[in-house]
């Protein structure tokens, strides 16, 4: 029978037995991993992209592990975050998924609550100096599935010469600023704030997190953020978008120069990779001291924390292998290839020292708020309900639905995938 998407996704969000018990043979104990390093085995990854990213990863990166582990042999299979979960879900009904897997924050929880993936041993926790906060996304229920490989924070960039023309001294410290500013910035066919150049999803969280609120309970089986404060987010980017200082359809398209870039928008919502793109395409930018950044705050401070993490399929025929090439994976000298070739940030504080992290503004500014990092997930449902996100707040945005039927409307379909855990 073909397989389409929704009958994929069933696979996580339904929890169909039979597609868990055809992958193999593997145990989700973390002392399946006992036993020689040997064998051939698999690496999906949604990062290092393109001819460098593949030469770092296949020349340095599993050069290394080849002389540490000479007969372990590793094949790589390359995708996209925007084919990743529909690869992983093909391979989990299939009975064929790879021994090693490189996975988002909030994605830990769907697949372990379905054994996909082993249960790691608690002493790679503090194997190196990891962030508790970092380490965070790669739990669920209480034990360790996965390690941090590389952070995406999401942020905000602004002009410091929009910022010095127009007279303004400091940046918003809440969202009342943050509009009143957006609006003074605006001019001349230039936007005052670009909040939607990064995923919408992504965006709506920042700002809920800034607002006080939650995207789940504890034990991930309640729905909290239907609550005002998730009306509250989806509206102020209504009220942008009223005010003309923000325009939806002027999102920047992947690996363009950015609003911000180019002198199209004063300020963005970002992550820490801008800085190296705008040193590959916007030198000047840096070499004049044209950008600067903050934290999005409101109710509080919050920084979206994403990133890539590392795990270990629960059906390996290699576990030994397995493991070794995910703890690998998580060395600080691994991490720093990684994170200075996406310009991403290291979760480790070893690595808070490093030329990378200094050079790199975006990078030490995330460091120094990871405090206020805060991850998206939290429920086993969640691969389903996060892509429902996007296309049911849109219509508030590009549209006449309020903000409070749009996130109502959310938050039943995000009851319902819960409800069929």
């Amino acid at each position: 029978m073909e397989l389409n998407r929704r009958s994929l996704l069933a696979v996580i969000g339904a929890g169909t037995a039979a597609a868990i018990t055809g992958c193999g043979t593997g145990s989700t104990s973390a002392g399946s991993a006992d036993g020689p390093a040997e064998g051939e085995i698999t690496l999906l990854t949604p990062i290092y992209e393109g001819a460098k990213g593949k030469t770092l990863l296949e020349g340095k990166i599993l050069g290394g592990f080849r002389k540490k582990y000479p007969d372990v042999k590793v094949n790589v299979d390359y995708t996209t975050y925007a084919q990743l979960n529909e690869k992983i879900t093909t391979g989990l009904a299939g009975g064929l998924l790879p021994d090693v897997l490189m996975m988002g924050v909030g994605w830990i929880p769907p697949f372990a609550a379905k054994k996909a993936i082993a249960e790691l041993p608690e002493k790679l926790a503090t194997a190196h100096d990891y962030e508790e906060r970092v380490l965070e996304p790669s739990r669920y229920d209480g034990k360790l599935y996965a390690l941090p490989v590389v952070l995406d924070t999401r942020i905000v960039v602004y002009r410091k010469d929009h910022f010095a023309e127009a007279g303004i001294k400091k940046t918003p410290a809440n969202w009342a600023e943050l509009r009143a500013v957006a609006k003074q910035l605006t001019r001349d066919g230039r936007i005052g704030f670009d909040p939607f150049s990064i995923d919408l999803r992504q965006c709506w969280e920042t700002f809920l997190f800034a607002n006080g609120g939650r995207l789940f309970s504890e034990d991930g089986k309640k729905v909290l953020f239907t609550d005002g404060r998730g009306v509250e987010a989806l509206q102020f980017f209504k009220d942008l978008v009223k005010d003309g200082s923000a325009v939806y359809a002027k999102k920047t398209e992947l690996g363009a120069p950015t609003n911000v870039a180019t002198g199209k928008a004063s300020m963005m919502m970002t992550t820490s990779a801008l800085w190296v793109q705008v040193t590959e395409q916007n030198p000047e930018l840096i070499k004049d001291d044209k950008l600067g950044a903050f934290i999005l705050a409101n109710r509080k401070p919050a920084m979206l924390q994403g990133g890539t993490l590392v795990t270990q399929s629960a059906s390996s025929k290699h576990p030994a292998a397995a493991r070794a090439l995910v703890e690998y994976l998580a060395t600080p000298e691994s991490i720093l290839g990684a994170a200075a070739q996406r310009g991403s940030v290291p979760g480790l504080r070893d690595l808070n020292d490093s030329s990378y992290v200094k050079e790199n503004q975006f990078v030490d500014l995330s460091l120094q708020n990871l405090q206020h990092a805060v991850s998206e997930g939290g429920t086993a449902a969640w691969m389903e309900i996060r892509e429902k996100i996007k296309p049911t707040l849109e219509p508030a945005i590009v549209g006449d639905q309020s903000a409070k039927d749009a996130i109502a409307e959310l938050g039943r379909l995000a009851e319902a995938a819960i409800g069929r855990m």
